[in-house]
C-alpha cells in the first residue's frame, strides 16, 4: 500500500515536471519565433538564451531568500520522534541526504539482497515479534 502510494507519487512528479519542461520548450519557442523576424535567428537565439538566463538566475535568488527566511525563524525546542528528526535532518542537509540516497542506490544495486533485508526489517517490524 505504502510503495504503491509512493509509487503514484513519483509518477505525478514524474509528469509534472514533463510538462513542465514541454512548456519550457514551448514558450522559449515562441519567443523566438516573436522575435526572429525583428533580429534574424542569432538574434532570436541570444534573446532566448538572455531570458533563460535571467529567469534562471531570479529563481536562484528567490530560493536563496526562501532559504533565508527559512533560517531566520526559531527552531523548534521540541524533541521528536526518531521519524521527525530524520526529516529534520533531511530538510537542513539536502546535500548529504541526496549523497546518502546515491550511496544507498549504489548499494543496493550492487547488492539487492541488502536491499530486500532493508525493505523486510522495514515493513515487518521489530526482530523480536516474528
Amino acid at each position: 500500500m505504502i510503495f504503491r502510494r509512493l509509487l503514484l507519487a513519483l509518477m505525478a512528479a514524474a509528469t509534472f515536471a514533463t510538462a513542465a519542461a514541454v512548456c519550457v520548450v514551448a514558450l522559449a519557442f515562441a519567443l523566438y519565433a516573436l522575435v526572429e523576424p525583428r533580429l534574424g535567428r542569432a538574434g532570436a537565439a541570444g534573446v532566448v538564451a538572455a531570458t533563460t538566463a535571467a529567469l534562471t538566475i531570479l529563481a536562484g535568488l528567490l530560493m536563496a531568500w526562501a532559504a533565508h527566511r527559512r533560517r531566520l525563524r526559531a527552531p523548534s525546542t521540541r524533541v521528536g520522534g526518531l521519524v521527525e528528526r530524520a526529516l529534520a535532518f533531511l530538510q537542513q542537509r539536502p546535500i548529504v541526504s541526496a549523497s546518502a540516497a546515491a550511496a544507498a542506490g549504489l548499494m543496493a544495486a550492487r547488492n539487492p539482497r541488502y536491499l530486500g533485508e532493508a525493505l523486510r526489517a522495514f515493513f515487518e517490524g521489530k526482530p523480536g515479534s516474528r
